[in-house]
């Protein structure tokens, strides 16, 4: 029995700085989750990737990731896709970082 398909966005991580990216609509990337482009259909989520993968240029490691709709946009459904939004776990460098007022 196959599975219903679930809604996604196409992740990878930038080549030069190693940020976490996302494809946008445009045929751009972001580092922000809110701003990728969600996918909803199983065809067009397996041509977006092969768009995204054409792009050695500016990316490593691109793959498809489950989301789900929220607040302020989609929201990672398995804890490795939030863990890697936020950045390095290094609590005193980049996005781990913002908003501490100990730091």
């Amino acid at each position: 029995m196959s599975r219903d398909f679930t809604p996604k966005v196409i992740t990878a991580n930038a080549l030069i700085e190693g940020d976490v990216i996302y494809f946008t609509a445009t045929n751009g990337w972001t580092r922000h989750l809110g701003e990728a482009e969600v996918l909803t259909d199983e065809a067009d989520a397996d041509l977006r990737l092969l768009q995204a993968q054409a792009q050695p240029h500016l990316t490593v490691g691109v793959y498809l990731a489950d989301v789900a709709p929220g607040e302020d946009g989609p929201e990672p459904t398995h804890f490795r896709e939030d863990f890697r939004r936020k950045g390095p776990s290094n609590l005193f460098h980049g996005k781990q970082s913002e908003g501490l007022s100990w730091v």
